[in-house]
Formats: structure tokens, sequence, C-alpha cells
């Protein structure tokens, strides 16, 4: 059974077009990605999966509730991490756990079981007591974590869950989010622009693209799908006439220009890399450095979109507010 259905969904701000007619299925207990920049319309996805945004057009189901016809039944069903934390520094961590899972109107009984069991699941059970405002970054994500999961939700969103943390915390939370979703069996949506976060958590991730998906699959299928290693040249000068060249060649599964590299998917790399510098001679090309190496899901977005995911945010950041941010700035 899918905890999620989304039929041609899209959202338009303004005459622009956040979400631009996306259909996909999760089933229940899969861990989902969307991954893509900022301004890519992950933010705007899930916020109307969780109701927090009316689409402009399509349909979406979560936990077997529409969107647009049960709300409260979508709500009763999820469980949501903000990228901004919402906690309250002025209370313990054990309070503002307790005062979530009143406002769901859980019983004083079954509370404490609950707020005991997901505090243990994400090791703050020495520091429950402790007020939030001295946690650190980490905790705290761990804490919003537990906080989502208090009603024991069918369907749990976490919108960039290590946005801003350290590489080793971030590596933490990510051990805590596959234990979650291996033992509860929660369906967890993720939305991240971090590529390996992507490729070591999801069993399958959408790559969004300017409201679009440009690919769903698993990383491994995805990658995959380039043909065996990545070699990659950069070139000093005539790279026009060394593209042209390559375009010809038949064992050259994929072929993408990035400034001044040149980015090439093939079987057997290592064999390959003495032909192509042959090739680049003839054509008057300098090769500067090569490198081989087994695709990534980086290369994956490349091929795909044509840019990398830094190009694209640094298109976004340098005109103020996210091309697909909603009318309180979210992405």
């Amino acid at each position: 059974m899918d905890a999620i259905r989304v039929n041609n969904l899209s959202k338009s701000f303004n005459g622009f077009t956040a979400v631009d007619s996306i259909s996909f299925a999760v089933p229940e207990g899969e861990l989902f990605g969307l991954l893509g920049p900022n301004g890519a319309g992950k933010t705007t996805t899930i916020n109307m999966l969780a109701t927090l945004l009316k689409p402009t057009a399509g349909e979406a189901w979560v936990g077997g509730y529409s969107v647009a016809a049960d709300r409260n039944g979508v709500r009763r069903s999820i469980g949501i991490v903000f990228q901004e934390a919402a906690l309250d520094n002025r209370l313990s961590g054990r309070e503002n756990l307790q005062f979530h899972a009143m406002m769901y109107g859980v019983g004083r009984e079954e509370r404490k079981k609950r707020i005991a069991a997901v505090l243990e699941l994400v090791e703050l059970v020495d520091k429950a007591d402790i007020l939030v405002e001295k946690y650190s970054g980490g905790m705290k994500r761990r804490l919003e974590i537990a906080r989502g999961l208090i009603h024991r939700p069918k369907v749990l969103f976490l919108d960039e869950p290590t946005l801003g943390l350290d590489t080793q915390t971030r590596r933490h939370i990510w051990d805590y989010i596959k234990k979650l979703n291996q033992e509860s069996g929660v369906t967890i949506i993720l939305t991240t622009h971090y590529m390996e976060e992507a490729d070591f958590l999801c069993q399958r991730v959408a790559i969004m693209d300017g409201g679009k998906f440009a690919a769903i699959d698993s990383p491994a299928r995805l990658k995959d799908s380039l043909g065996g290693d990545v070699v990659s040249l950069e070139i000093g000068e005539n790279i026009s006439n060394l593209l042209e060249q390559f375009k010809t060649l038949t064992w050259i599964k994929s072929l993408k220009q990035h400034g001044d590299v040149l980015s090439l998917s093939l079987e057997h790399g290592e064999r390959r890399i003495p032909e192509l510098i042959q090739l680049a001679q003839r054509a008057g090309a300098t090769v500067h450095c090569v490198q081989l190496r087994k695709p990534s899901l980086e290369d994956v977005f490349l091929n795909f979109t044509g840019r990398t995911i830094r190009e694209q945010e640094s298109e976004t950041s340098g005109h103020g507010r996210s091309r697909t941010a909603g009318p309180h700035g979210r992405r």
C-alpha cells in the first residue's frame, strides 16, 4: 500500500510555477528523498503534502487521506521536522515532548511510555531534563525527530534535517534516521541538497530541478544509468574541437561540458584514457588534468540537469529570495 500518492501536483506563486505537475508514489516503510538545490521546489512539495500550502492543481493522498478533502486526517497521520528549529528553548527536552504529545491528545500514562521510548531511540535519556537552550545543534535535531514521532505518525517529513550541522554530527543524524526507518517501519520523506546524504539514506530519490522531476529511481540505478566510469578531462584550449570528436565515439555513453572540464561516462575508463589523450592531441587540445572515478549522484544530477547543485544554488542566492519561495520565504 502507498503511504503517499501524488498526481500532477503543482503550486504557483504570483504567476511563477514553483512545483510543476509532479507525480510519484511512496510505498509504506520507504525512505524516499527529494534531492535538489535550494529553490528546486522540495520544501514547497513537503508543505503541500503536509497541508501547510494549498496546491494550485493536482491531487495528493497521505496516509490514505486527501490533502484537499481531509486535512485533519493528513495531519493526524504525519510528523514534521522543519528546516528551522521549532523547539521551546525555555523548556527541557522532556517538557517539549510532553507539550507536543498533549497537543495530539495522548493520555498521561501513554504519554510517559512514548516519551521514554523516543528519548531512548534518539539517545537523549540522560539529557531529557536539561533546558533545550543548553543543547547542541545535533541534540536539538535529535529532539525534533523524537517530537515528530511522539504521536506515532504513519509518515515523517524531514526537511533538510542536517542543514548547518558539522560533518560528524550529520553522520550521527543519518544513523538515527536509518535506524528509525528500519526499526519502526515509519515512512520517511527526506529533502536534502547533500548528495552523500541522499546516497546513504534513501532507497529512492527524485532529482528536482526547477519544480520538476528530472529523474526518479534508487541511487544505485541512477548511477548505473551513466554507464560505468566517469573520466573528467580539464582542457586548456580547443575544447570545442575535442568535444565534437568525442561526440562521434559510440563507446562514450554520455558527455557533458562544464566550463573547461569534459565529463565522459564510459565502460573501462582506465583502458580508454590513453586513447582519449591521443584524440586530444590530434584536436590540438591541451589536457591539464585527468580524473577517473565511479559515478556519483553529483554526476547524475549534472547529467540530467546540465548543471551542478552548487551552480544552481549560487544562481538563486544571487537573486535574494529563492525562486520557489512561498509567501514566507520558505523553499
